[in-house]
């Protein structure tokens, strides 16, 4: 059977402890998860990725596919509403 990868990216700005704290509850969250890659950026480093995908608030984790993209803004902390959210369900 076929799983489609699932794309994340999480955007952050700068190391900061809500950065640090993004970061630390994607890695759990993708313990969960079937095939995925991941991709971190920090705004501060790579503005014109954020404006492409009109990143206002950090951070943000968007799921490019499968499709449809999803957004979740702010706190990761709770894996079943963030999986919820994305669309995604746990292997």
């Amino acid at each position: 059977m076929f799983v489609e990868k699932i794309v994340l990216k999480l955007y952050i700005s700068g190391k900061t402890l809500r950065s640090d704290s993004a970061i630390r509850d994607l890695t759990a969250l993708c313990e969960e998860l079937p095939a995925h890659d991941i991709a971190i950026i920090d705004v501060l480093d790579h503005q014109e990725l954020a404006d492409k995908v009109d990143i206002m608030i950090t951070p943000t984790l968007i799921k490019e596919s499968p499709k449809p993209g999803r957004r979740i803004i702010g706190d990761l902390s709770d894996r079943e509403k963030v999986l919820s959210g994305l669309g995604i369900e746990k292997r």
